[in-house]
């Protein structure tokens, strides 16, 4: 009697876990896309909040010692340098994460946007260009107030001016040495230690609500829409499709020969809904 009475509790207690409205409403939001997987933009939070100025941001963004930044969008094998432009209106500030790509080619990757309320609080986010995180990414501080940041105080300083940098491709600040990309899991080691603090969290809703005021463009480069499949469809919604290589190998244990099919598989997105084919080729190798 003992033990089922012991037994009785034990479920009680764990349906009240599972039925906790806490429980329900976690919400998961992951980035869409490969090159996402370049630039940690929670690590980028970190990096940002550290700074005295944003060319001081730019810089260590764009050190290989950092980590940070391990974006290829061009796959020409050396990471990409990243540049920061500021647009001001009032007291909105929007920071502009840019990569040059070739002559008149600029890919925008994220935007830092900040704001300072009627209140004399601050709210900021940073906000993922959807072509490479996905509709509605968004990193902003979880239960941190920012105004005591020294970034925060030099932004809205009373002699500040908006920080516009002037590097392009093939013009780099002397400081900057190039370097490799290295693999994913060596880049989750090195952000470690940016990532798994909590001081940011992930979502799928925005904070910063005046940086609407800014006439703000993104700048979207042909090289990186032509890789990432970028339409618009009828109804003005982007489609973004993303096609993988695959390589398919089957051996046949009678005979101990293995077939070789080379495929690909093209995931459609628009917002909202996400379709997957696969595209089946012939076989084109045979060996033993």
């Amino acid at each position: 009697m003992k033990t089922r009475l012991v037994k009785l509790a034990s479920l009680l207690l764990m349906f009240s876990f599972s039925a906790s409205p806490a429980q329900q409403d976690v919400t998961i939001v992951a980035p869409t896309s490969h090159a996402a997987d370049g630039l940690d933009l929670k690590a980028v939070s970190l990096l940002f909040q550290d700074s005295e100025n944003l060319e001081a941001f730019e810089r260590d963004l764009n050190d290989s010692k950092t980590g940070i930044n391990n974006l290829d969008l061009n796959e020409d094998g050396d990471a990409d340098f990243i540049r920061v432009v500021e647009q001001a209106d009032g007291d909105a500030r929007l920071i502009i994460l840019q990569v040059p790509l070739a002559e008149n080619e600029f890919q925008d990757v994220a935007t830092i946007e900040v704001e300072k309320t009627a209140d004399d609080e601050y709210n900021m986010q940073l906000h993922g260009n959807h072509i490479i995180y996905g509709y509605d990414y968004y990193v902003a501080p979880a239960h941190v107030h920012i105004h005591a940041w020294p970034i925060i105080s030099w932004m809205y300083g009373p002699v500040y001016r908006p920080y516009r940098s002037v590097f392009r491709i093939g013009f780099y600040p002397r400081w900057y040495r190039t370097y490799r990309p290295v693999s994913l899991t060596v880049y989750r080691t090195r952000t470690v230690r940016f990532t798994s603090r909590t001081t940011f969290s992930v979502r799928n809703t925005s904070r910063v609500r005046s940086v609407s005021k800014i006439n703000y463009k993104p700048r979207s480069s042909t090289l990186v829409k032509k890789k990432m499949k970028v339409t618009v469809g009828a109804n003005g919604k982007v489609r973004k499709t993303t096609v993988t290589k695959a390589v398919k190998k089957t051996k046949n244990p009678k005979t101990g020969k293995t077939t070789v099919k080379k495929g690909s598989k093209r995931t459609t997105k628009t917002k909202g809904r996400k379709k997957t084919t696969v595209k089946k080729t012939k076989v084109t190798k045979k060996k033993r």
